[in-house]
This record gives C-alpha cells, structure tokens and sequence, in this order.
C-alpha cells in the first residue's frame, strides 16, 4: 500500500509541475544535513553562543570581543559546510526552468554554491564583509579573518558580516524583491522553516493570501503546517527532495 509520504510526494510534485511560477523559501532546516546547526532550539546555536557578539551597539564597543565569535561561529564552524541534497536539488529545477526564485532566510551562501542564480537573501550573506562608513564590500576570502577586527582598506573602518544583526533593519531591496516574489508565485515550497522569524516568516502568509498553494517540506510541523500549509511532507529535506527530482525526470 503507498503510504502517505509518498501520496503526499506525488501530489507535490503534480503541483510543481503545473506550477506557472514555482517559489522556494528556505530556512535554517534546510542546512542542517550540511551540518550547520539551527539558532534556535534544544541543540540550537544560541544554547552554546553569546547572542550580544551579534547586537550592533555591542560589535562597535567590543568588536574584537564579537568578531571572535563571529569568526568562530559563521566562518570557522559554517566554512567547512558544503550544500547538500535539497540545495543541489533546488539548482537543478531553476537549471530546467521549473523553479523561478529562492527566498532564503539563510546567510550561508550554500545555495550559490550549489549552483542557484535568482536567490533573495533576506538577512543577508556571511561570505561578503561590509563598511558602514563608505559602503565598500569585499569578499572575505580577499580579506581574511587572522588580525581582529578586519578593516576596510579604503577608510579602515571596522569591517561588519554583511548580514542582518540583532535590531537591525532588513535591507529595503531584499525586502521588497522577496515580497514582490511571493506575489507573483503561484506555487511556494518552505524547506526547513520555522515561521518564528518576522518578517520573514510572513512572506509565505502573503503568498498564501494571493492564491499559492503551499508545499511544506519539514521533520517537524511548523507555524505554517496547521494555518496555511496545503501539503505537508515530513522527513528531511535532502531525502525529499530527491525523490521529487527523480518524479519530475531531471538530471
């Protein structure tokens, strides 16, 4: 008898394929199988870190104090990920023109990586370090993260981690692109999403009330299972999102 995962995998997949404008939003969960703990939780990665390293008021008073953690937590401990299975799957179906954009809550840069084009970080990006002052960017690797604070080589200001700290605005351009995105998708996947982090967390809420139906792919229910989901495939993201790929015949 087919049991439900696999009811469940089949009808998403007849959804993705009839899909006229088909919309990722990935989160934290969606990493985790490329062994980059999530924040919150039991085994979350604000139980064993400081969360003050990531206040702005605090980066500037202490930055060598913060940027310590910092380098430890997103460079040291998230530079050794590699994008896994759900990653590689979603570049393949924006590769055959099945998936039009992936919104991402994430800053680990590992859907680049697998190889997605149109992505929207909505917090921001780890691997790009910013000056406040002049606005220039840099890569890190072009930076490097031996001498504490790194500063900016053109007016040697504190370098900051391009992404979104503690009380800090979402940048107006990400904001409104993904917002934009969830009007236009007829059809949304949430990949290892909480739907605890506003704003972020209304983004699908907004494509639900445009008409999307709602794909969730999580180990666990979510904010989002019981209120907007419309099919919900629980098991890890990695494992699923192959057998997808293998329903809709890509390579």
């Amino acid at each position: 008898m087919t049991n439900l995962l696999e009811i469940n995998i089949s009808k998403a997949t007849e959804l993705i394929k009839n899909a006229k404008h088909l919309t990722a939003f990935t989160g934290a969960g969606i990493s985790v199988e490329s062994g980059i703990p999530s924040y919150r939780g039991k085994d979350g990665l604000w139980t064993r870190y400081d969360t003050k390293a990531l206040e702005l008021s605090h980066f500037y008073e202490k930055p060598i104090e913060s940027w310590k953690i910092i380098r430890k937590i997103f460079y040291e401990y998230f530079g050794k990920a590699s994008p896994n299975l759900a990653h590689k799957a979603l570049a393949n179906m924006e590769k055959n023109g099945i998936l039009k954009a992936i919104i991402t809550q994430n800053i680990d840069n590992l859907h680049q990586e697998a190889g997605s084009k149109n992505i929207f970080e909505f917090h921001g990006n780890s691997k790009i370090l910013i000056c406040r002052k002049c606005g220039e960017k840099y890569h890190v690797k072009d930076i490097g993260l031996d001498l504490l604070p790194p500063k900016c080589r053109k007016c040697n200001e504190i370098l900051k981690p391009n992404f979104i700290f503690f009380g800090e605005n979402i940048p107006k351009e990400a904001y409104l692109k993904s917002f934009a995105e969830s009007d236009k998708a007829d059809v949304f996947i949430l990949i290892g999403v909480s739907g605890l982090v506003v704003p972020a967390s209304l983004i699908p809420k907004k494509a639900k009330q445009k008409g999307a139906k709602i794909i969730e792919i999580n180990p666990k229910p979510s904010n989002y299972t019981y209120s907007i989901t419309d099919i919900f495939i629980q098991g890890k993201a990695g494992e699923v999102m192959t057998q997808i790929i293998k329903k809709l015949n890509i390579v």
